[in-house]
């Protein structure tokens, strides 16, 4: 039998973001004694205790924005120097994934997969730029490209987004299947007044989740529809940014910030209306578990249509008319959404994990023969 394979998944840290989860929900769905997840990683994170309890190595380097550009790339480099066993790299850090495959390239490491989670670079004109540079190695030190999406593949490889292999973003779709009973208790846990009707969203406080919008457009609702209440889960730096408008907006009362939550499952049961006004997303595995729950979904159109599980629960819509935004979630609150759906619609579109995770499976051992 030998050992199994261990691949090195390259993140800033593993926390309860969208790369990550789906990271986490692939790895409990391998066969471990044939394939073994390690991470190289610039922060403490969420998962680590789990990672170690399933087996994984956790390796940690600073990050560029603690110790500059030229000791972050020493840093890279003396890394891939020192552990020459890993014969797959796999990198999920977007554009920053060029410096990584470039000196996994340099130390030797035969196979090495850049994996594009999103469609555009966060941060100010600087880090862009930097990130960009950082993007141009990609093509020529990356063997193999993954993404979640059509759209993030063209972003992250332009060159090369012809010889990307969509990897779908599965998700446990069994846990996510709505249960009354989770709901009922979930609502009272959150103190939820029971006739309320529960607008829910769950995403990093960052500028690419809009969350000014979505005030904008609950503070409009909740004028008309009092019974109305918000809630957040997820945490980011614009968190503090986003409390000060609710409470200028006198919704102190009806906007609840729940903070990173282990156990989102739960959480989506009690949800009644799921709405994402992203300004771009690779392909957000919170909306695949969203529809997991049987949750009408409102989006931006900036996100691709490949979300949509063919359940008629999404609907996108264009972010430059508010008032829109207001009249569906007004309409949705009075049609009323039977939460089951379809037995196989997630796996009969490749959004359940086993079959992610086989396929994943597949994929390592297949390129190492």
């Amino acid at each position: 039998m030998g050992d199994p394979i261990r691949i090195l998944h390259v993140v800033v840290n593993m926390n309860r973001g969208g790369a990550e989860t789906l990271l986490m929900n692939l790895y409990r769905n391998m066969d471990r004694t044939k394939v073994q997840f390690d991470f190289l990683t610039c922060k403490a994170g969420a998962y680590d205790a789990e990672i170690m309890g399933m087996g994984g190595i956790i390796h940690r380097i600073p990050y560029v924005s603690e110790i500059g550009h030229a000791k972050y790339i020493q840093a890279l480099d003396q890394f891939f120097r020192a552990y020459t066993n890993y014969r797959i790299v796999h990198a999920h850090m977007d554009k920053m994934s060029g410096f990584v495959l470039r000196s996994a390239k340099k130390a030797g490491a035969p196979i090495r997969i850049a994996h594009s989670h999103n469609t555009s670079s966060e941060g100010g004109i600087a880090a862009k730029l930097y990130k960009w540079f950082a993007g141009t190695f990609i093509a020529s030190c990356a063997t193999h490209f993954l993404a979640c999406s059509t759209k993030a593949a063209e972003w992250l490889f332009p060159q090369k987004e012809k010889n990307a292999v969509i990897l779908k973003n599965g998700i446990e779709s069994d846990k996510f299947a709505f249960s009354p009973e989770v709901r009922a208790q979930v609502r009272r846990e959150l103190k939820l007044p029971p006739d309320c009707y529960v607008v829910g969203h769950v995403g990093r406080f960052a500028h690419q989740k809009n969350h000014a919008f979505l005030i904008d457009v609950f503070a409009q609702l909740n004028r008309e529809r009092p019974d109305t209440v918000l809630v957040l889960a997820g945490d980011g730096p614009l968190r503090a940014v986003i409390e000060k408008k609710v409470k200028a907006c006198l919704l102190q009362d009806k906007v609840r910030f729940l903070g990173v939550r282990s156990d989102i499952t739960r959480l989506l049961q009690a949800f009644d209306l799921f709405v994402f006004p992203s300004l771009h997303e690779g392909l957000p595995v919170t909306l695949i578990e969203a529809q997991g729950a049987g949750l009408p979904c409102l989006i931006s159109d900036e996100i691709t249509q490949e979300v949509d599980m063919d359940i008629h629960l999404v609907e996108r819509l264009t972010l430059s008319d508010k008032q829109l935004w207001v009249d569906r979630m007004k309409q949705i609150i009075t049609g009323n959404f039977p939460r089951q759906i379809p037995a196989l619609s997630l796996s009969n579109k490749g959004y359940d994990i086993k079959n992610t995770a086989a396929w994943t499976e597949g994929f390592y051992l297949g390129i190492l023969r």
